[in-house]
């Protein structure tokens, strides 16, 4: 874990974007179709913490990117290649675009200045999607990585921002997988060697002044 000042430095608003990954109603709202994850993602009070920092990104003036996942009715375009996909098809709720589960949930806001990107297949919001050509219009040097989950997007998400020459930093507080003790497990062993970890506290704290863009 990187020291305080060093953190700071990473996270100066002019070159540092907030991603926030599949927090949407249909993975982490009430009536989510994987309820264990939901459940984690607000006991555990990571969905709390995400709207912290999304709220902090909009007064410091620091980008603010929302990954959502979701499928066409028709199925068009989606993956079929892995099991989750497969199993994914047979849940109660569908991810269908243009209904209320592909909608940033609460308590996140959504400010006007926010991008909203929604990919249609695969594992990863970044690989394969917008994000990357949007990170690098914005001068983004520093990318902070949230929301779920932990056994599968977070740790892609981290390993493509890494491998595409961004500073991945994540507020180990705001990511939620499950079982419960996964997320710290797969922290220690895998995000501590490739990403700077924090706590949202921490966070905040070098978040902290005005508007810099």
């Amino acid at each position: 874990m990187s020291s305080y000042e060093n953190l700071g430095e990473l996270l100066d608003p002019a070159v540092t974007v907030l991603l926030t990954v599949e927090c949407q109603q249909g993975v982490v709202g009430p009536d989510s179709a994987l309820p264990e994850l939901a459940r984690q993602a607000r006991s555990s009070g990571a969905l709390a913490n995400i709207a912290r920092l999304v709220a902090a990104a909009h007064e410091s003036g620091i980008q603010v990117i929302h990954a959502l996942a979701e499928r066409r009715p028709d199925g068009r375009g989606a993956s079929h290649n892995a099991r989750l996909f497969r199993a994914a098809e047979r849940l109660p709720v569908q991810q269908l675009s243009g209904t209320t589960a592909v909608r940033v949930a609460p308590p996140i806001e959504v400010a006007e200045e926010d991008v909203v990107v929604r990919r249609l297949h695969g594992l990863s919001p970044i690989q394969g999607t917008d994000v990357d050509a949007l990170l690098r219009n914005l001068g983004c040097r520093t990318l902070i990585v949230t929301g779920v989950s932990a056994n599968v997007a977070i740790p892609n998400a981290v390993f493509d921002a890494v491998n595409r020459g961004y500073t991945a930093v994540v507020p180990t507080d705001a990511i939620a997988g499950v079982p419960a003790d996964y997320t710290p497990a797969m922290i220690r062993h895998t995000l501590a060697l490739v990403a700077t970890l924090a706590t949202t506290d921490e966070v905040l704290g070098c978040c902290q002044g005005p508007r810099r863009r």
